[in-house]
């Protein structure tokens, strides 16, 4: 009982820790009114996920908070993206709807949440599209291009950690990541990113 009290005290440190290098990382892009919307995303994400774990053990919560970190440290983006970042995986994984982000957080949120769900659809159906035509498919599916960045950070993410998953798994996404997302990144002009993504796939 008590080791498991530290490791989630150990648990809620670091979610604070990255929550803290979130803000830190995005200090000159936000103002009161946006660190008042962050908190409140943070707050429904790691309620959302409270009972969520990942393949290597650690809280669900990390994912998102980490993709949250790269849209803000490395993407350079602002506030309206750390919101969706930290909810990316609400709608697919909770019980949150769609609607309720917008009710919550705005229709800019909502939409933005809702294109990386379509992205994710797509995904799932295994299509075999060349990789030019699935590239030009993400872009004007997306008509906020803030969509393609978070999902960009949220594959970054999967990749610095995909060492608990299986092998036949890996293989898939390292695959789609060199063909795909490595491609994407280059065409932002995101180059720390594709180079990264192509020496992790």
């Amino acid at each position: 009982m008590e080791q498991q009290k530290t490791q989630e005290e150990l648990e809620k440190r670091e979610m604070e820790r990255i929550y803290r290098a979130i803000l830190r990382a995005a200090a000159d892009k936000v103002n009161s009114d946006d660190k008042k919307v962050i908190r409140k995303a943070y707050n429904l994400a790691v309620d959302a996920h409270s009972d969520m774990r990942r393949k290597s053990g650690e809280p669900y919560i990390y994912h998102p908070l980490e993709v949250a970190l790269i849209v803000a440290k490395e993407i350079g983006l602002g506030a309206t993206s750390i919101v969706a970042a930290f909810l990316h995986d609400v709608v697919e994984d909770t019980d949150y709807t769609l609607e309720d982000i917008d009710r919550l957080f705005g229709e800019k949120v909502a939409r933005i949440i809702d294109g990386l769900t379509k992205i994710s659809g797509v995904f799932d159906q295994n299509i075999s599209l060349q990789a030019e035509n699935f590239r030009k498919m993400l872009l004007t599916l997306s008509e906020d291009v803030r969509v393609i960045l978070i999902k960009l950070a949220d594959r970054l993410h999967n990749m610095r950690t995909l060492g608990s998953m299986p092998a036949y798994k890996q293989l898939k996404i390292a695959s789609e990541t060199l063909y795909i997302y490595a491609p994407l990144a280059h065409r932002l002009g995101l180059y720390a990113i594709k180079s990264e993504l192509e020496d992790l796939g």
